[in-house]
């Protein structure tokens, strides 16, 4: 496998993968709905012969729930970013923005302004394998930044970020791959972008007990918990994206009050699986529940 092929972009080839087999479900039995997500997944004529079941039965193979994990993920944001935009919101940042199709899939007010933010070369790429013609694509600006060492204010003020403007943040899949200091410093710019307004903010984590209990980051009687943890991390790092950050609840409760943000939902698949899954058929028992991930909504 080449390895140009993953380079900054492996962890969005993946999760566009997952949105993919989601897509092939019958639209009665889906959570999600991506008509883009194949444009950026390798063998995606091949996964299409295969269709939503097989694809699923190989996801179990790998990893219980990992499927539904990212798909809940995603949904999660969508639900959020609807009903932020129904809600008055101007603005939407989408930090680490990878080969996200939000802007072009949800139905969304064409008031709403969208900065999708992230490396060069990932966005570069993105741009050259979607279609044309998109909806809603008068309202994208694209915004590269590298989160290690440029500035995020810089960036988005050069691109047209309002401070004045209500904005709806979202930080999707990021913060396990850069330090603990980027991340920090990452939401003190977003708190000073948006103090003149109001904001939302979406952010991911992956629990610190990976590491030390990785049994408590699984469904009870999950098969091979620690096994699967280490099979995932390490999967992250052969695509060149290694997992460096792990947070307790308290820790990025923490970073978020400081900057003035206050915890609104913290949920992770268990909750999800009976308002996403249920409704469609697919609930997951409990020795399939993945939860290593944490899904937070904060408030300025």
């Amino acid at each position: 496998m080449s390895k140009s092929i993953f380079t900054k972009d492996g962890t969005a080839q993946g999760v566009a993968k997952q949105r993919l087999i989601e897509t092939l479900a019958r639209p009665d039995k889906r959570v999600i709905n991506d008509p883009y997500a194949d444009k950026f997944v390798i063998g995606a004529s091949f996964m299409k012969l295969m269709g939503h079941k097989l694809n699923v039965w190989l996801a179990q193979k790998f990893a219980p729930g990992f499927h539904e994990h990212l798909i809940s993920r995603t949904r999660f944001i969508d639900d959020l970013i609807k009903k932020s935009a129904a809600s008055g919101a101007e603005q939407y940042v989408i930090l680490g923005a990878g080969y996200d199709s939000r802007a072009h899939r949800l139905e969304l007010p064409s008031s709403l302004r969208i900065f999708e933010v992230d490396q060069p070369e990932v966005l570069d790429r993105k741009r050259s394998k979607l279609p044309k013609e998109l909806p809603n694509s008068e309202n994208v600006t694209y915004v590269t930044v590298d989160f290690t060492h440029q500035s995020l204010t810089e960036q988005l003020m050069a691109a047209g970020f309002d401070q004045s403007k209500s904005t709806v943040i979202t930080f999707e899949g990021v913060s396990q791959y850069i330090t603990k200091e980027a991340v920090s410093s990452t939401i003190k710019e977003l708190a000073t972008l948006t103090q003149n307004s109001s904001s939302i903010l979406f952010i991911s984590y992956v629990d610190e007990l990976l590491d030390k209990d990785p049994e408590a980051c699984f469904g009870k009687g999950y098969p091979k918990a620690a096994k699967r943890a280490k099979l995932i991390k390490n999967l992250s790092a052969k695509v060149g994206e290694p997992w460096i950050s792990f947070y307790s609840a308290e820790e990025i409760g923490s970073v978020l009050s400081k900057n003035d943000f206050s915890i609104k939902e913290n949920v992770t698949l268990e909750d999800l699986n009976s308002v996403y899954f249920t409704p469609v058929g697919r609930t997951l028992p409990e020795n399939q529940i993945f939860k290593l991930e944490h899904f937070v909504i904060a408030k300025s």
